[in-house]
């Protein structure tokens, strides 16, 4: 869930996957497989997208599949809702997308 929130933040600011790379200083690829969901995303990407975007941490860390300690309806809970927020922010991006094209 996370490389969708990811994917989402760069889409929302217009920026290409080749130029938010360059921004956070990592390959082209890595930033790929992050959205994708095929490379794991570490504090360190964390970091540099919340720098970046002047997103709190642990704003970011909502969107994680996996958080030490959480009680089951809990993670159920944020999980669930996590998704929505993301599946909201899609179709408003693809409307928008539409709407410019």
């Amino acid at each position: 869930m996370i490389h969708r929130a990811l994917r989402l933040i760069r889409q929302y600011h217009n920026l290409s996957v080749t130029k938010l790379a360059e921004e956070l200083s990592i390959p082209k690829q890595y930033l790929d497989g992050i959205e994708s969901g095929v490379k794991p995303v570490g504090n360190d990407i964390l970091e540099k997208y919340s720098n970046r975007f002047d997103i709190p941490i642990s704003s970011l860390v909502m969107f994680s599949a996996q958080i030490t300690n959480e009680r089951k309806l809990a993670k159920k809970l944020r999980s669930s809702l996590a998704g929505k927020i993301l599946d909201v922010a899609e179709w408003a991006m693809n409307k928008n997308e539409k709407i410019e094209a």
